[in-house]
């Protein structure tokens, strides 16, 4: 049912960053979405087994980087191993937001939030975050779409 619904709903790719307990990490998303202009809010669904889930409760903070459509090999290494064991920023250059997110330099976009509410949805938690901070770093490329094949 999963390729159906994810054939059925487009949606981005996406690197969330967070740096809590002085580690840094990022993982790969698709299920990212705006939820209100005033005040501008975003939502990130995010697995509790997922080490992003833990620093993010702990941080408070997290960043939204938007992936290009040439950018899939990055998606794939953010997306297929844990930043428990290996440190997926150390050779990707990065700068961090005001409130100590990592933006990653070659992506399209980036919006650091602020957590104002988690929801429990399934066996994920929604993290609404109220934008604080944000930049579109490369104008004249397309995003990256998620299609099932390209990463399963």
């Amino acid at each position: 049912m999963q390729k159906v619904i994810s054939s059925a709903i487009v949606h981005g790719v996406y690197i969330v960053t967070v740096q809590a307990q002085g580690r840094k990490n990022g993982m790969t998303a698709a299920w990212v979405s705006q939820v209100s202009f005033k005040p501008p809010l975003v939502m990130v669904s995010i697995a509790p087994a997922r080490y992003t889930h833990h620093l993010i409760k702990n941080s408070g903070y997290f960043a939204i980087n938007t992936l290009s459509e040439d950018q899939v090999m990055l998606a794939k290494h953010f997306g297929f191993q844990t930043g428990r064991k290996v440190d997926k920023l150390a050779e990707i250059e990065h700068f961090e937001a005001g409130h100590g997110s990592p933006v990653i330099k070659d992506a399209l976009a980036y919006i650091e939030c602020k957590v104002i509410d988690t929801y429990e949805a399934g066996d994920h938690t929604l993290f609404i975050g109220e934008v604080i901070e944000g930049k579109v770093l490369k104008e004249k490329k397309g995003p990256l779409l998620f299609i099932w094949e390209k990463f399963f």
